[in-house]
């Protein structure tokens, strides 16, 4: 019976923690997404960052991905 209890607690906290990675992946991919968007509209890396809050590398490695498609 305290292991069924245990194992509920377990599973329950494990699917919370689940739910915020999803959603930080989630907020990232949208950050990610605007900052092409911007990028393409011919904004420079460093407004972008500061719109962003994106670090000027990951702007860089972003610019990058659009360059090679």
């Amino acid at each position: 019976m305290r292991e069924s209890v245990i194992y509920q607690e377990i599973l329950a906290e494990g699917e919370q923690i689940g739910e915020r990675r999803g959603e930080q992946i989630g907020e990232q991919q949208a950050t990610e997404k605007i900052a092409l968007n911007l990028l393409q509209a011919g904004m420079k890396i460093e407004q972008v960052a500061q719109m962003t809050e994106l670090t000027i590398e990951q702007i860089q490695a972003l610019r990058s991905r659009l360059e090679n498609n």
